[in-house]
């Protein structure tokens, strides 16, 4: 038995051998600290010190705190690293990834030389996870392998000890691996221990007034008195708040009374001196002392809400060769404003002695093992938060930046050019895939690169794909180089409406924190550019009309250029009724039918006051919005991205049982009004997850960040009888002042990841998947055994498709396969895709996923049970796949710290699939180029697109008069420009859409290659545009606007073939009355989808999705149809052998239309002519 007295022996040397911010030596059991309560015995035994006898392990880091806790147990680290450790262990030593000695964490952990190191989560204060542990052990003398040692040099000298006199602080040693194979080299590179700064002198403290104090820290004046008088935000007096004296360290010194005042004595008015004062959930007030001859002096502040600390800027991706230098950059802000930073390499904390605690990392003199991923920590005094990772490449300085061999790219080709030596109707272009690589740089360091280089097609090659009766031209990528980044701009738009009914928000302001940065129309559209450097895009949609609830969003979007499309929804605003201030008022939050409010809001009588802490006695109108997660159709309204930062600074996901919207107004004057001790009783019974209870908490909203922020926790309070039977409540406490959003959410640490692509036709190529498409997840409760049948839902998140597709968060349970489900649904600009049937077919090769996984995880689309529903969407359990299963290990669930094998899956791996149903349009280009992703731009004088930042759509309508509809074709040549002229730019091809309102008519909104200048911005070319009815079809009527401006506008096109029509595209934009519609972007897709609605509805400014064939006309065409048994123009040329290319034999007028689609005239460009001048090809 060991007394009191040894017991604090023990610990202070137990602190004393310890590394401040890194080690600690760690026995039998740790737990939080309470002087009367025993320690088992082998606590109090003097720890070793590292110069004890034996050999002390390397650093050990298995397990992270997810799930149940941190178990960092000796036989798993065996299993692992098998003879690194030694069979009898004679102590173990453990702290946090932060290097935080866990005695000093607080936290309830528990350890033995001979089982290991564990901390259980539920053994923690509520809401508080377990820290990340790491462990090391102590081996007896000669026990640990020894053929390590060729591997590591020998440790550097102890550094200079970093403490102040009379303070404890920290040494560090180094050593360096000598191994080439990165596996060997897996133990610590740095070691720390505690040292004792130099003795002090006498005081040498000198006060300019007053006298010194006994701790030589500060100046005393015995005959000043300081008043203080705090409010909190809108004036209300700040009562309990905590007065400090800043020294070496703060002195408490009072605290305010209930009218928010204080008094402190004996302070010296030098302004100098700094008063800190805090209160919790507040950010702290920093106040200096007035100078001042007087006897005393009155201050006075206000609080401002305290802020968690939001990274505004994360280091950015970059590339190195080594030998060269890098800056990484960081930046959080916060109220208040954090104050330091920590940088991690590969989840390790770098020494802050070396690398300050600053928001800039730079890196001189490159090596490569100083590649990998980084990041940075933010911290204040309300916390911290993480900054995304940032991927730093370091090659050798003789290495090559990038692959020269392009990987595969299929290209798809019309339909009439069938290949028969590969049996498709593909071609292999190649490309080179776009990733940021080491490139020339100046000497510059900064936290952008001057110029941002990434890999890309250097060399191509020219060649020639057969086709019936003609040949493409086709630019094949050789060979890839690291070359300057294509810039590219990120655009937003969208469209905002009602949950209920699809009313659009006309005229709405869309705000970007403080910042209106948009505005909606008259159909609720918006479209916003996003700023450079924004981190994360959050939006607040204020209706000016007021009828629905001002709605923050936070939306995904692509960093590396191009637009998307999110459809934003609304809440409509609950009507206000009318509130007694002096009386006590409840209101219930849900109204289900036949179901109870999932809670209540208690206002007690006196609990309203003004803007100015004024309090408040009149009539109240009040109008309080609930969004009922009970209701699954209002899941897309939910406010945010349902995140919150941890202590740690990560950021976590929540599980929302509902939210509210208040809005508290002066009958009167329509003033908005504060309430204060607001309470929310919540029915425990609409809990349906029992584990849920206890952590359930209420949280605001940041509208700034768009994170939820902790309001309070819930407690139990007496039972309550109802109608049918007892229920019990749990009460939280509340004020709202400046926030009106609130939540009743769990946090949920169950999650996983599931894959998605997106692909443009059910061929499922991996190279016809399709980039900014987004795909959004509702996570559901489903009822007991009918996980088809949702009780509720708990989480909305959406995330944008990449070149790889995309990785879609979502609540998982390993335990329970049923516990969560997930309905997940995906839209490209505002087009829902489809999701692969599941009934009555059921393919696991078409949905991507083997069996039996797939039946575990129950796929239905939402037909499978009734045919009329849509098929844009599927429901999936979500079965946490398990770690030994080998079916379950290659997607497409993904556990949550396997994020990583998720994005780097190859499109071999098991995913869910959505794909455009295959309309009636093609496209090609000579000089291939991906429309969802700008960065695969190139730079070619018969690119399609002449510049990668401006997008120039152009379409003609042509009218067809007949009984079928027909397909209709644009060959787009160089017409003027001396390097293009003769030379394909690409072809197009769109069938004709029928009019709903005229018998035997439609028409084709047919795209072509705008005129204009090209890459090069040298001259312009006037497209030859050849729009080709591929049928038995004559020419009637063109635009008499149109041939006008192109008799006026030479050279003018030879139309001799009245089955075609041909002309130089226009240099300007012309307009419905000519039939040509024109419209510019910074995103291809959305400037063809925008002329394609204008030339559907033939008008310069409207839009339209029905075909209107009797306006806005340039080209009609009389078709007839085909006789029955008439051979078609493709099968007669497939049929008829092919003759020599030298043949004097005239081809007939048949051939020639059948032909005319796709032959390109080798030598010269096609026939113009101008007014009074004799026909000739025009050349540059």
């Amino acid at each position: 038995m060991v007394g009191p007295k040894a017991w604090v022996f023990s610990l202070l040397l137990l602190e004393a051998t310890s590394v401040l911010g890194r080690q600690m030596m760690l026995s039998q059991s740790v737990r939080r600290v309470r002087p009367t309560k025993r320690t088992p015995s082998i606590m109090a035994k003097p720890a070793d010190t590292l110069e004890s006898p034996g050999e002390w392990t390397t650093w050990f880091n298995i397990d992270h705190p997810g799930g149940k806790g941190d178990y960092e147990r000796l036989d798993a680290i065996r299993f692992y690293y098998g003879d690194r450790v030694c069979a009898q262990p004679l102590r173990l030593e453990a702290r946090t990834t932060d290097w935080t000695p866990a005695v000093r964490t607080g936290q309830v952990v528990h350890g033995s030389p001979r089982e290991g190191f564990w901390c259980l989560n539920r053994e923690q204060r509520p809401g508080r996870n377990c820290s990340n542990y790491t462990v090391r052990f102590l081996c007896p003398p000669g026990s640990l392998r020894r053929d390590m040692e060729h591997v590591w040099n020998q440790w550097s000298p102890w550094s200079k000890c970093s403490a102040a006199c009379g303070h404890t602080g920290v040494q560090t040693r180094t050593r360096t691996c000598l191994a080439e194979t990165v596996l060997l080299c897996s133990e610590a590179t740095e070691e720390g221990r505690l040292c004792m700064g130099r003795a002090c002198a006498a005081c040498d403290l000198t006060c300019p007034m007053g006298q010194v104090n006994a701790d030589c820290d500060a100046c005393m004046c015995q005959d000043f008195v300081l008043h203080g008088a705090i409010a909190l935000p809108g004036g209300a007096p700040a009562s309990g708040a905590t007065v400090y004296l800043l020294t070496k360290t703060p002195k408490l010194l009072t605290q305010t009374d209930s009218r928010g005042k204080f008094r402190v004595p004996g302070l010296c008015p030098d302004g100098k001196s700094i008063l800190k004062i805090t209160k919790t959930k507040f950010a702290p007030l920093m106040l200096t002392m007035p100078k001042t001859s007087q006897k005393a002096a009155v201050v006075t502040a206000e609080f401002v809400r305290a802020e968690t600390p939001y990274i505004v800027m994360s280091p950015e991706t970059k590339a190195r060769k080594a030998g060269q230098s890098v800056s990484l950059c960081c930046k959080a802000t916060g109220k208040p404003s954090p104050d330091k930073y920590f940088w991690y390499h590969n989840n390790t904390l770098l020494d802050p002695s070396l690398y300050k605690h600053e928001s800039k990392l730079v890196l001189r003199k490159l090596q490569q093992d100083q590649a990998g991923e980084y990041f940075c920590k933010a911290q204040s005094d309300a916390g911290a938060v993480k900054s995304k990772v940032a991927q730093l490449t370091v090659i050798a300085p003789d290495e090559i930046p990038c692959n020269p061999n392009p990987e595969s790219y299929l290209i798809r080709l019309p339909h009439d050019c069938f290949q028969n030596a590969t049996n498709s109707f593909y071609y292999d272009v190649g490309r080179c895939p776009v990733k940021t690589c080491a490139g020339q740089q100046d000497n510059g360091i900064r936290c952008r690169d001057a110029v941002e280089n990434c890999c890309g097609i250097s060399k191509t090659e020219e060649r020639e794909i057969k086709c019936s009766g003609y040949t493409l031209p086709t630019k094949v990528a050789m060979e890839c180089s690291c070359q300057r980044c294509t810039e590219t701009r990120s655009i937003v738009r969208g469209r905002v409406s009602a949950a209920d009914n699809g009313e659009p928000m006309r005229f709405g302001h869309v705000y970007m924190g403080n910042s209106r940065v948009s505005m909606t129309g008259y159909k609720g559209t918006f479209t916003l550019h996003v700023p450079q450097d924004t981190e994360r895009l959050v939006l607040t949609f204020v209706d000016r009309l007021q009828k629905f609830v001002n709605t923050t969003k936070v939306l995904p979007f692509n960093k590396k250029g191009s637009a998307v499309f999110h459809d934003i929804k609304m809440l409509r605003r609950k009507e206000p009724i009318t509130l007694e201030a002096m009386e006590t008022n409840i209101i219930p939050l849900g109204e289900v039918i036949g179901e109870d409010p999932v809670a209540e809001l208690e206002i007690p009588s006196k609990s309203f006051y003004r803007q100015n802490g004024e309090p408040y006695t009149g009539k109240v109108k009040a109008s309080v919005t609930f969004l009922d997660p009970r209701i699954i159709s209002t899941a897309t309204a939910a406010q945010s991205d349902l995140n919150f930062i941890n202590n740690d600074g990560d950021t976590f996901p929540l599980r929302t049982y509902g939210m509210f919207s208040v809005d508290f107004r002066d009958e009167a004057t329509s003033e908005s009004l504060n309430a204060g001790m607001v309470k929310v009783h919540l029915d425990s019974t609409q809990v349906k997850m029992p584990e849920h209870v206890s952590t359930m908490k209420l949280w605001s909203l940041n509208p700034d960040t768009g994170l939820w922020e902790e309001e309070s926790d819930f407690k139990f309070e007496g039972q309550r009888r109802n109608k049918r039977e007892e229920r019990t409540f749990l009460v939280g406490n509340m004020e709202i002042r400046e926030r009106r959003l609130f939540n009743l959410d769990v946090p949920e640490s169950r999650r996983c990841f599931i894959k998605v692509r997106a692909y443009r036709s059910e061929r499922f190529l991996p190279s016809e998947q399709i980039q900014g498409v987004v795909v959004s997840v509702i996570n559901l409760e489903p009822r007991t055994g009918f996980s088809s049948n949702p009780r509720a839902w708990g989480r909305f998140d959406s995330v944008i498709t990449g070149p790889n597709g995309a990785c879609l968060p979502a609540f998982c349970d390993d335990q329970s396969p049923d516990a969560y489900s997930a309905y997940v649904l995906a839209s490209l600009a505002g087009e829902e895709l489809e999701a692969v049937e599941s009934f009555p077919k059921f393919n696991p090769n078409a949905i991507g996923v083997p069996q039996p996984y797939l039946n575990k995880l129950k796929y239905r689309r939402t037909d499978h049970e009734d045919p009329r529903v849509k098929k844009t969407a599927f429901q999936i359990s979500m079965a946490k796949p398990r770690p030994n299963s080998a079916e379950e290990s290659n997607g497409p669930i993904y556990a949550f710290e396997n994020l990583q094998a998720c994005e780097e899956a190859p499109p071999s791996a098991a995913h869910f699939r959505f794909y455009q149903v295959e309309g009636d349009r093609y496209d090609y280009n000579t000089v291939p180029f991906n429309e969802d992703d700008p960065m695969s731009w190139t730079e070619d004088y018969l690119a399609w697109w002449p510049k990668p930042m401006e997008f120039r759509a152009c379409y003609i309508k042509v009218k067809i008069v007949g009984p079928v509809e027909v397909n209709v074709r644009s060959r787009n040549m160089g017409g003027t420009h001396r390097r293009t002229v003769g030379k394909l730019y690409g072809i197009r091809d769109v069938k004709s859409t029928r009019d709903r309102n005229q018998p035997n008519v439609s028409s084709a909104c047919l795209e072509f290659k705008c005129s204009g200048m090209l890459y090069d911005q040298d001259r312009v070319d006037r497209t030859l545009v050849k729009v080709i009815p591929q049928g038995s079809c004559h020419r009637a009527s063109v635009n008499s606007m149109l041939h006008e401006y192109l008799v006026n506008h030479l050279p003018l096109a030879v139309n001799n073939d009245t089955s075609e029509y041909t002309m130089l595209a226009p240099l300007d934009p012309l307009g419905h009355n000519y039939g040509i519609y024109t419209v510019t972007d910074q995103d291809p897709r959305t400037a063809k989808e925008i002329a394609l609605g204008r030339c559907f509805d033939g008008t310069s400014d409207g839009s339209s999705r029905v075909m209107k064939s009797n306006v806005g006309v340039a080209l009609t065409f009389n078709c007839v149809e085909r006789q029955v048994g008439r051979q078609s123009a493709f099968q007669y040329l497939q049929s008829t052998p092919a003759r020599p290319p030298n043949g004097r034999r005239v081809a007939s007028r048949r051939q020639q239309r059948a032909s005319r689609g796709g032959q390109s005239q080798r030598g010269g460009a096609a026939s113009l002519r101008f007014s009074g001048v004799a026909q000739r090809p025009v050349s540059n």
